[in-house]
């Protein structure tokens, strides 16, 4: 079950891989989490001392006046990868013009699990494009529909 989706990531990247990564939570923001209250918009990923942290991420309290004083809704959160999967991002991350982003949290099993993707970035032609092919799809649908 899909939660969040980071939209802007598939229009601003192309997406070369995709990885599978767990999120290190506080229980309350599990809560908050599972009814939907993520932002992934603006947010990337960070290789740093050999392990992997979700920055930049708005998760707001479940409970505004049950949350413990002093919680950052912004704070950096670590991923949880297996140190191979870790090297590979990193090497891969390093490579001219790749971005590791962020581009869903979803459901697996009861557990919340964070879609990473490579991603390069796209020129304001490419995107202007992509908008075009778009709307010329839209507009064959609506033809097929009559």
């Amino acid at each position: 079950m899909e939660i969040a989706k980071n939209k802007r990531a598939y229009f601003d990247y192309d997406i070369q891989e995709k990885v599978e990564a767990g999120i290190e939570l506080k229980g309350f923001e599990v809560k908050a989490v599972k009814s939907g209250r993520i932002n992934l918009a603006g947010s990337y990923v960070l290789i740093r001392g050999g392990e992997a942290y979700l920055i930049n991420t708005d998760i707001p309290p479940y409970q505004a006046k049950n949350t413990p004083e002093g919680y950052d809704p912004h704070r950096n959160r670590k991923l949880l990868l297996k140190a191979s999967e870790i090297r590979y991002l990193l090497g891969k991350a390093q490579e001219i013009g790749l971005t590791l982003l962020p581009l869903r949290v979803y459901l697996k099993r009861n557990l919340i699990k964070l879609e990473i993707g490579l991603g390069r970035s796209r020129k304001a032609k490419d995107k202007r494009d992509l908008l075009k092919k778009r709307s010329d799809i839209r507009e064959i649908r609506e033809a097929k529909r009559k």
